[in-house]
């Protein structure tokens, strides 16, 4: 059977079909899909884990009882998870372990660009990448089967464009496999020095032998030109593939890489061998590359010497770009060599449409009041990182998953006399995945630091996942749930507030008071996500014209409901879900529902 799928299905197929059966992830955009589309195997089990760490030391410890296991996470989680990942590399597995990480190039939705093959070289994890739907399928089966034959982790690279588009798929059978016997083995899987410093050796081998291994898997194939004549070669993996076939068809060599670690020495040599060009496309780090340039190859190397190391790459970016070294070998690539500029990627004529935070959002009203009281306000990564955009500008540091609240602790030792001016915002679900820890260390060095929890019982910007604080698991039943007042109160956080963010003068009085205390505090802003399917908007409000003084004020929540007409104000009665905070802006009663 034969279907059309995006990327990330086609990863979750791939697991259904190998006859895995433990899934843990924490959601991150690109992977997120992977993780929701596996839960609709009734064969898989799969649960949200609190953070990327605890998901792999769970896969991991579900191979280690015998059966096959996954997790999957963005670039930025990998680094989370980089300290089992490190160690389980020494360890091996028992059934078979495949880690996916999904990259983002160009940013999409992350905070840095990061290449994630850097992970694989340093752990010492052979890492695969598939450049369409079928090869996620396909070299998923590779990958589990790898896993138990090498006794190692295997992590399973995507990236944006492979995740969210979609190809044709051959449908197969899952193939069951019995659970793996566990035996104990102190020597193999307790990585006290003694035994790691052991396992070492047996890591370098196992390189070794899986690029030997390597040369023959069909992870790795070569595209000879149609007509043979060629003397140019491409060396690329993933979506580059796809763009180096939609550029040159088949009138160019192309050895594609589905394997990225170890890489193939042998067979890259064996490819180059009677070249006159070798040309290494690969998006973010010149990692292919600087391999190839360490081979001494015989052969004249081009790569980022002509392409970018920033951002993703297109068709007409690797027209534009090979356009003068080619343009003799390959002439119908010059027909847009005139086109230089880099505005040349982008499409002129679309408005700027930067994200924004939704109408009804319960963070816009945390926001105002921390931009009125011209507070210094350190971020974290959530919806409410776009408190930082206009008009609002509520934000001074963003830098990853639970940092808002352990440099908010760092900002205050360091700068005391401004306590009384700082606070820290960190979504429900990040303070579950990694804010914990900062709040036990605001704690336990008696940090006079305000941290603002928004609790919106939901993990917003990847797409309404659950999470440990809102009490139902990846299906939907009901769960243990956090009490992040009980639990602040445990750590030892003697003052915990709860305002409603729909309320400005509440907000505004808790804040001042908990800024003026001069002792550690907790203020959670509860109010559920305006787009829940359980929570119904109020009937949306209309401007009295006739009261509006053109003032402006509404404007300042930045509200996409909202817009100027005409001097007047005016509202979107298809966006405005009736929250009121604009009524409490507007001194005229302007504003009626």
């Amino acid at each position: 059977m034969k279907k059309l799928i995006l990327g990330n299905a086609a990863v979750a197929r791939g697991l259904y079909e190998s006859g895995c059966e433990i899934v843990s992830s924490y959601p991150g955009t690109p992977s997120t899909e992977i993780t929701e589309e596996a839960a609709k195997f009734q064969e898989i089990y799969c649960e949200w884990a609190p953070n990327e760490k605890v998901a792999l030391e769970t896969a991991f410890g579900s191979a280690l009882a015998g059966k096959r296991s996954f997790c999957a996470m963005k670039h930025v989680g990998l680094n989370v998870a980089a300290d089992p990942l490190y160690t389980a590399s020494y360890a091996g597995v028992n059934a078979g372990l495949v880690i996916a990480v999904a990259d983002d190039p160009g940013m999409h939705s992350s905070q840095n660009e990061q290449d994630s093959r850097h992970h694989a070289i340093a752990s010492k994890i052979p890492m695969i990448e598939p450049s369409d739907s079928q090869e996620a399928i396909d070299f998923m089966k590779i990958a589990f089967d790898m896993s138990e034959k090498f006794d190692t982790p295997v992590l399973f690279r995507m990236c944006t464009r492979i995740s969210h588009s979609q190809s044709i798929v051959q449908l197969s059978l899952r193939q069951n496999h019995p659970q793996k016997k566990y035996e104990k083995n102190i020597q193999k899987n307790v990585m006290t020095p003694a035994n790691a410093i052991r396992k070492h050796p047996i890591v370098e081998k196992r390189n070794k032998d899986i690029a030997q291994w390597a040369e023959f898997s069909g992870l790795n194939k070569i595209e000879l030109s149609q007509d043979g004549s060629s003397k140019v070669g491409i060396i690329t993996s993933s979506t580059s593939y796809q763009y180096v076939k939609e550029v040159f068809g088949n009138s160019i060599n192309v050895l594609k890489l589905g394997l990225v670690n170890p890489l193939p020495k042998s067979q890259i040599k064996n490819f180059a061998q009677n070249l006159e060009k070798l040309i290494i496309i690969e998006e973010l780090d010149p990692i292919i590359e600087e391999f190839c340039r360490s081979l001494d190859l015989q052969t004249e190397i081009h790569g980022k010497d002509i392409l970018p190391i920033c951002g993703e790459y297109s068709q007409n970016l690797l027209k534009t770009k090979l356009s003068d070294l080619l343009s003799k070998e390959f002439p119908q690539i010059t027909d847009i060599s005139n086109l230089k500029s880099e505005n040349f990627y982008k499409i002129p004529d679309l408005p700027v449409r930067p994200p924004i935070m939704c109408a009804g959002c319960p963070h816009r009203g945390i926001f105002y009041v921390l931009s009125k009281l011209k507070l210094n306000v350190m971020g974290d990564i959530g919806c409410y990182t776009l408190g930082a955009a206009a008009p609002l500008f509520a934000m001074d540091m963003n830098l990853c998953m639970g940092a808002s609240v352990s440099s908010l602790h760092g900002w205050n030792k360091a700068n005391s006399e401004n306590e009384n001016k700082s606070v820290c915002v960190i979504g429900d679900s990040t303070f579950a995945h990694s804010g914990i820890t900062g709040l036990s260390s605001i704690a336990y060095n008696n940090s006079n630091s305000t941290v603002i929890v928004l609790d919106n019982s939901i993990t917003g910007m990847t797409g309404h996942q659950q999470n440990p604080t809102t009490g139902k698991n990846l299906y939907g039943e009901p769960a243990a749930k956090i009490n992040l007042e009980a639990l602040a109160k445990a750590i030892g956080i003697e003052r915990v507030q709860v305002v409603d963010p729909y309320n400005l003068s509440e907000c505004e009085t808790i804040i001042k008071q908990e800024l003026e205390i001069k002792q550690p505090s907790l203020i959670i802003s509860r109010r559920p996500c305006a787009l829940l399917k359980e929570v119904k908007p109020q009937p949306p409000l209309k401007v009295n014209k006739d009261n509006c003084k053109s003032c402006k004020m509404c404007m300042k929540i930045g509200c996409p409901a909202i817009s100027i007409k005409e001097g007047k104000a005016q509202i979107d009665s298809t966006l405005c879900v009736g929250c009121k905070v604009c009524t409490q802006m507007c001194k005229f009663g302007a504003l009626e529902q």
